[in-house]
């Protein structure tokens, strides 16, 4: 089942561009900054109240959110769902019919075991299941 949206992932050229914006202007407390070396990103946690905003800034040419910035420009790259069994929901979404990017969780930031929908399955909308373990 589908607990809550957990984050919305905003792809930037630059988190050092982009964070006096969620910080200053918006005043949203930042919570960390790391690297996801397997997605090739630098990754900003901002909180929003119970939802929270991934800044997303690609780390290599090749990464999936590069090419996306390339074909897109900045923006709104992916909504999460947090989710409980992740590895029922993917079952679930292949059931109905929605195919997805990979068909077994990968650690994503934060230690959070996550899977994406495919967009074309989903009106256009790249959405993630995410998967807090412990928590």
């Amino acid at each position: 089942m589908i607990k809550k949206v957990d984050h919305i992932g905003i792809a930037v050229q630059s988190l050092e561009k982009a964070l006096p914006f969620y910080t200053e202007v918006l005043k949203l407390p930042l919570i960390a900054i790391e690297e996801v070396a397997s997605e090739k990103l630098k990754v900003a946690f901002l909180s929003a109240g119970e939802t929270k905003i991934e800044l997303l800034e690609p780390a290599s040419p090749e990464s999936t959110v590069a090419k996306f910035i390339e074909k897109r420009g900045e923006g709104i790259h992916h909504v999460a769902l947090g989710v409980e069994s992740i590895e029922e929901r993917i079952r679930e979404m292949k059931e109905n019919g929605i195919r997805m990017i990979s068909d077994e969780p990968k650690i994503g930031a934060g230690g959070a075991h996550v899977a994406f929908m495919h967009p074309k399955s989903a009106s256009g909308v790249l959405y993630e299941l995410c998967e807090k373990k412990g928590k």
